[in-house]
């Protein structure tokens, strides 16, 4: 049975991105490794969404297969919200780069798309 998925992401700078996803995302710090100075991984949340990030030393030393990987790749975080435009609204606020504006989709939903500061996508998504 599986009861949840929380994503580790591979980051340049873990203390870069906990300030990405908290000034400018808002989400909230919940832990950080280890608890004081340069973090090597860090958790956050906003409402019921939690990513966690990992130094890409950390992580290719910890998983040696992913020696050859970088940040970002093409990897698409697909988010369902509610009040969407409210959302986009404070994301254009505070400068993030939109990729996709907001759109309606064929699959009755509205959607944008932004790209974080390592290369990661995140779509945002609320059904009509």
């Amino acid at each position: 049975m599986l009861n949840s998925l929380t994503p580790n992401l591979m980051v340049n700078d873990v203390e870069e991105t906990i300030e990405y996803y908290t000034d400018i995302l808002g989400f909230t710090l919940l832990k950080t490794v280890p608890e004081k100075g340069n973090p090597d991984w860090a958790m956050v949340k906003r409402n019921d969404v939690i990513l966690m990030f990992q130094s890409a030393k950390s992580l290719k030393d910890e998983l040696p297969k992913l020696k050859s990987q970088k940040p970002g790749g093409g990897l698409t975080f697909y988010i369902k919200v509610d009040r969407i435009t409210e959302l986009h609204e404070e994301l254009v606020d505070n400068e993030v780069e939109i990729i996709a504006d907001l759109e309606s989709t064929f699959y009755d939903t509205i959607e944008f798309s932004i790209i974080d500061n390592n290369g990661y996508v995140l779509t945002f998504s609320e059904e009509k």
